[in-house]
């Protein structure tokens, strides 16, 4: 796989396509997912755990998601991942440190009301800028 050039100007309102990503937005490979897991914080909130790890180098959050099978069918799982980008996208943070970010839903995102999916998106990415910050201060 080639690397990918550090992208310090990510804006999805810029986009020519509504709800998609570019790559440089995206967390895409299984290392960085698993680097997350293993040495990242976890935020809890009533309908997914946000998994999140600074980056050493580049601006701006790359989000990725895990729905695993133990959450429904392919029908399912799908709606929860297209919920959660659009949720994202609405959400997104303008600027912000470099952080990688793991979205891991709950069933009951399935049933939840999207203003209140909205909602805990963006308590999550206040959360991560928060601790960014605090962790940029404590250096």
């Amino acid at each position: 796989m080639a690397a990918m050039a550090p992208n310090n100007d990510i804006n999805l309102s810029e986009l020519g396509q509504p709800g998609r990503f570019p790559r440089s937005a995206r967390l895409l490979r299984h290392a960085d997912f698993e680097r997350v897991y293993k040495q990242g914080r976890r935020h809890f909130a009533a309908h997914m755990t946000v998994f999140y790890l600074s980056r050493p180098v580049g601006a701006g959050f790359r989000v990725g998601f895990t729905v695993g099978r133990v959450l429904g069918g392919a029908v399912d799982r799908n709606r929860m991942k297209r919920r959660l980008r659009e949720a994202v996208r609405f959400r997104y943070p303008e600027s912000g440190a470099a952080m990688d970010v793991v979205i891991n839903p709950k069933k009951s995102l399935l049933h939840a009301e999207f203003p209140d999916l909205l909602n805990e998106v963006g308590q999550a990415f206040r959360v991560i800028q928060r601790a960014s910050f605090q962790s940029a201060v404590g250096r």
